[in-house]
């Protein structure tokens, strides 16, 4: 059957991004229009994909493989590691300021890339996609802040 105003498939990036808890509450058609704005990118086990003290212009979320988070130079112990359906780069949304730390591929991975250009044409063009993202951001911050808090209390 013939369905005039048939919605198309959702694309393969479309199903990984609506894992991730930044795009998850998204609707059908809400993610159709942020998956325009989103670039898959891939990188190779062991490459950089941005260093400490780049200009923030870019948000990240892992469809697969994973990140490492840490200090430029430091091989040794992440600040974090971050697996499919998470993000980091986040803070280059807010102030575009210099990265705090560098990002390096664990594992060959695939990335979605939102620059911080399309996330303020999406705030302009689409107030309500923009504002369910901004509110998943918060959420994200505020875990981090909760993590934070609770092992400065567990330390000795």
């Amino acid at each position: 059957m013939f369905r005039l105003f048939a919605s198309p498939p959702a694309s393969p990036l479309h199903a990984r991004l609506a894992t991730s808890p930044l795009f998850a509450t998204l609707s059908p058609r809400e993610l159709r229009i942020v998956g325009t704005l989103i670039h898959e990118r891939h990188y190779l086990a062991g490459e950089v994909i941005f260093d400490q003290g780049d200009e923030g212009q870019a948000i990240y979320t892992v469809l697969s493989g994973r990140v490492a988070i840490c200090r430029q130079g430091d091989s040794g112990n992440p600040i974090a590691t971050v697996a499919a359906g998470g993000l980091f780069g986040e803070l280059a949304l807010i102030d575009g300021g210099p990265r705090s730390a560098q990002a390096r591929a664990l594992d060959d991975c695939a990335l979605g890339v939102m620059f911080r250009g399309d996330f303020t044409g999406l705030m302009t063009a689409h107030a309500a996609i923009a504002g369910k993202l901004s509110f998943q951001l918060a959420r994200h911050y505020a875990g981090i802040i909760r993590r934070q808090a609770a092992a400065t209390e567990a330390a000795p």
